[in-house]
């Protein structure tokens, strides 16, 4: 089994830093500065030693250091050091002291079966590799009003709070993080003990009452320790639907609100105007909100300036009189033309105010609603529906050879599809075989993201021709991706879909995609999407 490469490794870093709520970076200085132990497949550890598991894989090392860390710098604050001897706040990382008692090594407690012994190493060379691995990333010149924006966005959140998934899930992620848990499911259990209920019990009502409180706690209690701050930055990453924590660091710069944009709701304004001719049956007020959402998407001044524009002589109007047969014909002629003006919004949506106001308006007067903030409300019960609308097609199975047990660098038949009675084959996933796996990890993130392209697939029934999937380091580089691309992991895919241009796939699965998608507006017809653990949404 080959070595991991640095982007690779960089995986294991951000997986566990995440769960842990330590900084990365740190785990990246300890691979670097330790060198051993000496793994199964000849790489090397982070310099932990464990009796049971034996730490002899790079996964385990990485979470074992990860479990240390946390452990160390809870024992620092049990001890009585403050968030200020622990963290920088305007360079953004941990304090030399911290560094200096992270070289010290550490042993652990008998009862602490999850943390390893973690080797001593030479503190200037710790603090070297500490501070080269966060120059890699985007940081601003100082974080000194880093924590005023977290607890200003915080502060206003219960009140934003839609109830969205990616929403829930942010805020669960604070409690996780901040109780210093290593699952949502035990962050979730512990907020229903505290009402007295089992798991079973807790409605996502309940839940989501629960959480609000929570948040609204957090203010009074934050002390700045390196762990809360990662829990409002999880938050934000999550609430914001961004890709990395340095992405969330950089749009607290620009804003701290926590309203939604309105974008929010382009999926579920497109799946309402597609849905308009399947149960168009011409009636006044139905003619009327299309004509009305097509004013206001041309930016026409008046009913008959729209009228106009749609084909329709105001003299024909006036000489049809209460001629019910001539109004009937004219009717029909209207009905054509805004049937096809919504049929070709998919396609000619580019996410302008304008065209989104008009969208909005078109379905407050479809629905006979009030207000603007009734429609808002409106499409974001459409929006929790898109999240849970289940395919409205099942796929035929499809007969295959057979398969093994788990699939493996060894086991890869590029005829197979990855996923049983799936569309997804090795040889799209491996350019046809040019681009083989040689670790177990990037074989086992290959077939995550099978399971969930399937998925996607079922709903939008359409094949997807998959234009890159896995990419080793040297292609990656070669092509101009980044260096932190799901590429290298193997749990990402860029496709087209015939018919359906970049937008509308996007549109389409964005409501319920759990990681990563992405579109691109040099690729208009290119969609990306990506396995990772929580939701992230970009335009490249």
């Amino acid at each position: 089994m080959a070595i991991l490469t640095l982007d690779q490794r960089n995986y294991y870093y951000v997986l566990e830093a995440e769960r842990t709520g330590i900084h990365k970076s740190i785990l990246a200085a300890l691979d670097q500065v330790q060198r051993s132990p000496t793994l199964e497949n000849d790489d090397t550890g982070l310099g932990l030693t464990h009796t049971d598991p034996p730490l002899d894989t790079f996964a385990l090392q990485v979470q074992y250091a990860a479990n240390t860390i946390r452990t160390l710098t809870d024992r620092l604050i049990d001890q009585g050091w403050k968030s200020s001897d622990l963290w920088d706040t305007v360079q953004g990382r941990y304090s030399d002291r911290v560094l200096a008692v992270i070289a010290g090594g550490y042993t652990p407690a008998v009862e602490d079966t999850a943390v390893g012994t973690l080797a001593t190493c030479d503190p200037t060379a710790l603090k070297n590799a500490y501070l080269d691995d966060i120059e890699q990333e985007w940081t601003p010149d100082s974080q000194a009003e880093l924590d005023p924006q977290l607890l200003t966005l915080i502060e206003r959140i219960p009140e934003y709070y839609l109830g969205l998934s990616h929403q829930r899930r942010g805020l669960i992620e604070v409690v996780r993080i901040w109780r210093k848990l290593d699952s949502q499911r035990a962050a979730v259990e512990s907020l229903a003990r505290e009402t007295k209920q089992s798991i079973q019990q807790f409605a996502e009502d309940d839940l989501d009452i629960a959480l609000k409180q929570f948040i609204q706690r957090i203010s009074p209690y934050y002390a700045g320790f390196p762990h809360q701050r990662e829990a409002l930055l999880r938050l934000t990453q999550y609430w914001r639907q961004l890709p990395s924590r340095a992405a969330a660091i950089a749009s607290l710069a620009e804003s701290t609100r926590p309203d939604s944009d309105l974008h929010l709701f382009d999926p579920a304004l497109l799946d309402f105007t597609q849905r308009i001719p399947r149960y168009y049956e011409g009636t006044g007020a139905q003619r009327n909100a299309l004509t009305e959402g097509f004013r206001v998407w041309r930016q026409l001044n008046s009913r008959q300036t729209a009228l106009a524009a749609l084909g329709i002589d105001p003299e024909r109007l006036n000489a049809a009189g209460s001629d019910q047969g001539a109004l009937s014909a004219i009717a029909t002629e209207l009905d054509r033309e805004l049937l096809n003006f919504v049929r070709r919004i998919p396609l000619a949506y580019r996410e302008t105010h304008q065209q989104r106001e008009a969208l909005i308006r078109l379905v407050q007067l479809w629905r006979g609603l009030k207000t603007r903030e009734q429609t808002l409300s409106a499409l974001t019960n459409d929006l929790k529906r898109l999240e849970q609308d289940p395919p409205a097609i099942e796929t035929p199975a499809l007969i295959v050879p057979q398969r093994p047990d788990r699939w493996t660098p060894q086991t890869i038949e590029l005829t197979l599809s990855i996923v049983p009675n799936g569309n997804f084959t090795w040889t799209e996933a491996t350019k046809g075989g040019t681009r083989m796996p040689t670790s177990q990890t990037t074989v086992d993130a290959i077939v995550r993201v099978a399971k969930l392209a399937q998925q996607a697939r079922d709903r939008v029934n359409r094949p997807f021709l998959v234009t890159s999937w896995y990419r080793p380091p040297h292609i990656n580089r070669a092509v101009g991706g980044v260096s932190d691309s799901r590429h290298i992991v193997g749990d990402a895919i860029d496709f087209v879909c015939e018919g359906l241009s970049g937008n509308q796939l996007y549109w389409l699965l964005d409501p319920w995609w759990p990681g990563g998608l992405g579109r691109y507006t040099r690729f208009p017809h290119l969609c990306h999407i990506d396995a990772r653990s929580y939701r992230a949404r970009w335009t490249h």
